[in-house]
């Protein structure tokens, strides 16, 4: 549910007020948190959110340190174990955490554990590369925890240490004996911190995944006791491997990924890239393990050796006449699955969310490695070559097709869009932070919707039809899309690398589709445009799905609107079914408009839901198996998830 109530920003208070505060503002208001307690105060500073998303963090920060045990040669097998009650276990046979006496009179472990920033990594001694040292620390999952136990094996003995909520409850002491060595951490996230402390398995498979395919030889297992399911991830061919899985839906241009590496002073570079006939590019770089979201220099360099190897190749095979424009890099990278994996001593980070890579000398660095590599390629490849080429062409003759319809885009105004087959009712109100845009499935509900909203606010857009594949078609034929052009004329924010947020015209974009095989599938196709070519939209929390009823139940002068089977079911098992009437909504054009707007368009009362980018490299995956041309990846999507179908529409 959605609170629209307006919340003042500043609470002006008068000069009397004021004097008054400063008059009792002196040391005694100055809080100084000891130890872990501003984590416990504050913990979304350090993890982000108290979300899942945060829940799903502590387990990723305890693995950082196996992975770096593991990036420094000592660990090659990390287990993780989701146990009955949603705690977890991690499990390495790294060198194991030291126990010897720190100078500050702490065994070193529980220095590590109860002092932020305490650890390894900082000195350059422990450990020459660290993913970890981006993070905060298992000392901030030891905070959010109600326990957290720590067995160590390390000198022939088995060490154990035990805190509460990050105060040590049980010191260290000696509990056995042991010819391995290793770590292993046992902690249960704090109900009074986390929303919510039910673990996914698929999220954690994700992450502990990616892992094992940008660590080669590393062995990841993860097992969830809840229903007795666990997956080993081995990946010996490393990125490659991880490129082949990103490409396993779409049809590729050569057979192999295409690999090179190179170290230059203590900064190690690995790539691997594929083309396929899709026309989307996918490029992941990672830094220490770490999703550099943002990119940065290293993906800088590569794309600027990427493209003066490809135009140089063209000229010595006189694909690209003299007389003709190099290609330029978006041209060049259409089709085009990468995995960019850096390791550096001293990484850097910068941007909005830190996952951006600022340091200038890796530039030149990978630069020069992509462009020996490259060149390497592709002089022993001449065929590959030349059919990325001739892709590279076509794009950018597609490229000129798109640039005049976007110029004939740009030329529709608002009075142009009355003629276009869907019909734009809009608001009055300009500020595009206090208006929504609703894209309506056809005109029935179109008519209703225009009827039932509030003008001041709310726009209406219905679709008529399904729109195009986005998948399956480059930019040129997507611009040629009625319904598509209307969408881009309306939102304000133009398409693909033009789309400026800045522009928008509308705070909330919100998919209003019907209950039905159809309605989802209009849903998804609209998601899949959006992802491809507006993925701001959807990174700034701006596109959401409306929640219609599913059903509307009557008994006497009493009705209820329900919105889920179970909704339905706790209802007629609390009233029973006499003198019930139940109305299952198909449509929303079944609705009248005083019921759309008190179910579904009223935000004082409704239920929106926000779609949220988790795992850019998962969602890639999924639009290319469900909406991308290989048929063999769909049909095993459907066999493998077909006992998960909720809403069976035949």
């Amino acid at each position: 549910m959605e609170n629209n109530e307006e919340k003042p920003i500043l609470n002006m208070v008068n000069d009397e007020e004021v004097s008054a505060v400063h008059g009792d503002y002196g040391a005694s208001q100055i809080q100084v948190l000891e130890g872990l307690e501003a984590v416990r105060k504050r913990p979304g500073m350090y993890i982000g959110s108290t979300s899942s998303k945060g829940l799903h963090h502590l387990v990723y920060e305890v693995i950082d340190n196996s992975i770096d045990e593991a990036l420094a040669g000592y660990c090659s097998h990390i287990e993780v174990t989701i146990h009955h009650d949603n705690s977890i276990t991690v499990v390495d046979n790294g060198r194991g955490i030291p126990v010897d006496m720190h100078e500050s009179g702490k065994p070193a472990i529980e220095v590590v554990l109860t002092i932020l920033h305490a650890g390894g990594k900082f000195g350059g001694e422990g450990y020459k590369v660290s993913g970890g040292l981006h993070g905060v620390g298992v000392s901030v999952v030891n905070a959010l925890s109600t326990c957290l136990e720590v067995e160590v094996k390390r000198n022939g003995s088995v060490h154990k240490i035990v805190f509460e909520r990050g105060i040590t409850s049980s010191p260290l002491q000696v509990i056995g004996t042991t010819e391995e060595n290793g770590t292993k951490v046992h902690f249960s996230p704090d109900p009074e911190i986390f929303e919510e402390t039910v673990y996914s398995f698929d999220v954690l498979k994700h992450r502990l995944r990616e892992l094992a395919f940008l660590n080669r030889g590393i062995t990841i297992t993860l097992s969830d006791e809840r229903d007795e399911h666990s997956e080993v991830f081995y990946f010996e061919g490393g990125i490659r491997s991880f490129v082949e899985h990103l490409n396993s839906a779409k049809e590729t241009i050569h057979p192999e990924p295409i690999y090179f590496s190179g170290t230059k002073d203590t900064t190690v570079v690995e790539i691997a890239m594929q083309y396929s006939t899709s026309y989307s590019e996918n490029i992941y770089s990672f830094v220490n393990n770490i999703n550099t979201e943002e990119g940065g220099t290293h993906l800088a360099g590569f794309k600027i050796a990427l493209t003066r190897a490809a135009n140089d190749f063209a000229r010595k095979a006189n694909v690209l006449k003299s007389s003709e424009d190099n290609l330029t890099g978006e041209d060049i990278r259409e089709g085009l699955t990468c995995v960019i994996s850096l390791k550096i001593r001293e990484p850097q980070f910068e941007g909005q969310t830190k996952t951006k890579l600022g340091n200038s000398e890796v530039r030149g660095i990978v630069d020069s490695i992509v462009s020996e590599g490259l060149t390497e390629f592709f002089g022993e490849n001449p065929a590959i070559t030349k059919k990325i080429i001739e892709k590279s062409l076509l794009a950018s003759r597609a490229r000129e097709a798109a640039r005049k319809a976007r110029e004939l885009t740009r030329r529709k105004n608002a009075l142009e869009i009355s003629s276009l087959p869907g019909k734009l009712a809009d608001c009055s109100i300009k500020d595009p932070m206090q208006t929504e845009i609703y894209l309506v499935e056809g005109d029935s509900a179109g008519g209703s919707a225009k009827q039932g909203r509030d003008r001041r606010f709310q726009a209406i857009l219905p679709l008529r039809g399904k729109i195009l594949n986005v998948e399956k078609a480059r930019l040129d034929k997507i611009l040629n899309n009625d319904e598509i052009r209307t969408m881009i004329t309306a939102f304000g924010n133009g398409i693909a690398d033009e789309f400026d947020l800045e522009k928008s015209r509308y705070g909330k974009i919100i998919i209003m589709t019907d209950a039905d095989v159809d309605g989802a599938h209009i849903r998804t196709l609209l998601l899949t445009f959006f992802y491809r070519y507006m993925k701001p939209l959807i990174e700034a929390g701006r596109i959401y799905i409306a929640q219609p009823p599913l059903y509307l139940v009557k008994k006497g002068r009493e009705q209820w609107y329900l919105y889920s089977d179970p909704e339905m079911n706790t209802l007629l098992n609390r009233i029973g079914r006499d003198g019930i009437s139940v109305q299952r909504y198909k449509g929303l054009g079944e609705m009248n408009p005083e019921q759309l707007w008190e179910t579904t368009m009223n935000p004082e009362g409704r239920t929106i839901l926000q779609v949220h980018l988790e795992d850019a490299l998962e969602a890639d995956s999924i639009f290319s198996i469900l909406m991308g041309d290989k048929v063999e990846p769909r049909r095993n999507f459907i066999e493998e998830h077909a006992k998960n179908v909720r809403n069976l529409d035949i």
